[in-house]
Parts: C-alpha cells; sequence; structure tokens
C-alpha cells in the first residue's frame, strides 16, 4: 500500500502550494512512505486524478484542485478533510493505515474499538508519576497539618499560663488611685494647716437655758 499525492509542482497558485507542502511535510515528517504524482509534468496522471476522484468530492466547476490524496487505487480526500483528519488526530485513519503504537490516534482507536486503553510502557510510566505526585502530595499536606496543630496548641498554652497571671496592672491601677486620693504635702518648713473642726450642733435645751447674770453669780457663791 502506497499512499500517492497527486501535486502540481509548476502551479502558479501560492494557495496550492502551500496545501501542498502542508501534505507532503506531514508525510515526511511522521516516515510515512508516499510518492509524489505530478499532474503538471504527466497528463496521464492529470488524467487518471480527475477519473478517480469521487463524484461528491469535485468542485462545482467539475475540476478537482491538487493536493488529492489516493492509497493505491483507494480515494482518501483533498487537502480540507486532510486537515480536518489531522486536527482530529485521525491522519492515519484518513489514509487507510495503522497507527503507530504509543502514538495518540492509537489509543483513541483502542478506545474506540475495545473500549479502554492498553497498559504499554508510557501509560504505566505516566500512572506510576502520577502515584508518586499524589503520595508526595499527601506527605506535605500531612506535613502541613501538624505544624498547624503544633502552633495551635503553643497558642492556646500561652493563653492559658496568660489568663493565669495575676492581674497586677489592675493592682497598679488601683494603688495610682489611692494615691491621687491622699492630700498632697506640703514642702517642708511651712505650717500644716488644720482644717476646722466640725462644729456641734446646738440642741434644744441648750438653747432654752438662760445666760447667768453676775447677781446670781454672788448669791452662789455665798
Amino acid at each position: 500500500m502506497v499512499i500517492k499525492v497527486f501535486i502540481a509542482n509548476q502551479s502558479g497558485s501560492t494557495a496550492i502550494k502551500k496545501k501542498q507542502q502542508d501534505v507532503l511535510g506531514f508525510l515526511e515528517a511522521n516516515k510515512i512512505d508516499f510518492k509524489e504524482m505530478d499532474i503538471a509534468a504527466h497528463e496521464e496522471n492529470r488524467k487518471w486524478m480527475r477519473e478517480n476522484v469521487p463524484g461528491e468530492k469535485r468542485p462545482q466547476n467539475g475540476i478537482p484542485l491538487p493536493p488529492q490524496i489516493f492509497n493505491d487505487e483507494q480515494y482518501c480526500g483533498d487537502f480540507e478533510s486532510f486537515f480536518n483528519a489531522k486536527e482530529d488526530n485521525g491522519v492515519y485513519a484518513f489514509l487507510g493505515l495503522t497507527p503507530p503504537p504509543g502514538s495518540k490516534e492509537a489509543h483513541q482507536a483502542a478506545i474506540i474499538q475495545n473500549g479502554e486503553i492498553p497498559e504499554d510502557k508510557e501509560i504505566l510510566h505516566l500512572r506510576r508519576a502520577s502515584e508518586d505526585q499524589l503520595g508526595e502530595n499527601n506527605e506535605m499536606l500531612h506535613n502541613h497539618y501538624e505544624r498547624s496543630t503544633d502552633i495551635n496548641e503553643n497558642i492556646g498554652e500561652n493563653k492559658t499560663a496568660k489568663d493565669e497571671e495575676p492581674p497586677h496592672q489592675m493592682v497598679d491601677l488601683e494603688d495610682a488611685e489611692e494615691e491621687s486620693r491622699k492630700p498632697e504635702s506640703p514642702p517642708d518648713g511651712e505650717p500644716v494647716e488644720k482644717e476646722d473642726e466640725e462644729e456641734h450642733p446646738v440642741t434644744e435645751d441648750e438653747e432654752d437655758e438662760e445666760p447667768v447674770t453676775e447677781d446670781e453669780e454672788e448669791v452662789d457663791e455665798s
């Protein structure tokens, strides 16, 4: 099975040249065997291509433009079909070829056929790497949790010790208030002024007593 790519080496269209280069470059990069079929230099190639392109794939004017891709006698498609297959990782299926093991297209084909991905070396390596990374993440989370627990315990111990301390600050405030209530002592050498003693209230009996005259005092002495 040989992939045939019908091209026009002497085409004057820049768009056609670019499309041909994209197809040929992809086949070369992926080491897919192919054969160039020049329709400009060989009239039989032009005639064969036009006769074997299906009617539904022909443009409105009826003349298919290069590049056109075949797998031996089987028609694969034009550039637009090739481009869409490449975007969907389905170029090998587009060309009628078996995708190489380990490629994305091979994995997709396995999913479609068997509903599961084959356990090749690449997948096993990725799975082990993911498991190792998960184990490292769990260990980091565990260490972080232990550090957080120790910090919370230290905070709790400091708070308990602070609550058990005597209220020195409150006692000092009370002493300061007592000192502010005491009268200020005068400077040295100045006499201390005594506060006037409180006058005792006069009772009713004391108000009724009459003052003693001088005659009454003399009578009493005799």
